[in-house]
């Protein structure tokens, strides 16, 4: 019988929050995303949850430097920035739902938000409160999959959840190769060694020489972040074993 976890961090990527092929926050899936974290909180009480926010629904710092109008380094900010914007959200979408929460960010903005200090973020879990983590790093040319890497390791979670649009990791893109094979489990040295698309490298190298196992699943299907924090093994899950 599947064990929940004690410590998680969920990453939720940008476009999560917004309609297929829009950008901004659709009401809509924000609901849905708060609805799912909530169930989750629910069925689980114990189970301390952190949530790491993408921002490319906002603007995708990235696409702007290929332009070479922006620096990278502005870029990458306004990216936090769109973060933000997200976890705002995000929070009063908890709240909406009876879920106590607390934004923290990387970058200092204390009119709307309480700076990301590791002791301070360990006590709202304790204290039975969600986090919502923004604004990355607080670092140019990092992602957000590295903020979650990263935040995951400092808070000691026991596994890091990536929500993401299918259902694991497939040996090619189900979408364009119909014989795409899904993997059910996987070793970090065999992701980095087939190339496989799951998250950025400094991420996944982190995540490896922490062992922190990485759970890749669909966060559309209703019911997932709910039995994905109660240690039920669905999508694919890489690790060192």
């Amino acid at each position: 019988m599947a064990t929940p976890y004690q410590r998680v961090v969920l990453k939720v990527s940008g476009e999560s929050f917004a309609q297929e092929g829009q950008l901004g926050i659709s009401p809509e899936e924000l609901t849905v995303i708060a609805g799912e974290i909530a169930q989750a909180r629910r069925a689980s009480p114990d189970t301390q949850i952190a949530v790491v926010v993408g921002g490319g629904n906002i603007v995708r710092g990235a696409r702007l430097a290929e332009k070479g109008r922006i620096a990278q380094s502005t870029a990458d900010y306004m990216g936090m920035l769109g973060t933000v914007i997200n976890g705002l959200a995000l929070r009063e979408a908890l709240e909406g739902q009876g879920v106590p929460s607390r934004l923290l960010t990387a970058l200092q903005i204390t009119a709307v938000a309480e700076p990301f200090i590791r002791g301070r973020a360990m006590r709202h879990m304790e204290k039975g409160r969600v986090i919502v983590l923004a604004a990355g790093t607080g670092n140019p040319f990092f992602t957000t999959d590295t903020c979650a890497s990263l935040r995951a390791v400092e808070l000691q979670a026991q596994v890091l959840l990536k929500a993401t649009k299918v259902d694991g990791i497939y040996s090619a893109d189900p979408r364009k190769d119909p014989s795409a094979k899904k993997y059910e489990t996987l070793r970090f040295s065999e992701v980095l060694e087939k190339r496989l698309a799951v998250m950025d490298l400094t991420a996944m190298t982190m995540c490896m020489e922490h062992d922190l196992p990485v759970e890749v699943f669909d966060f559309r299907a209703p019911g997932n972040v709910k039995r994905a924090v109660l240690g039920e093994r669905i999508g694919t899950l890489v690790s060192n074993g």
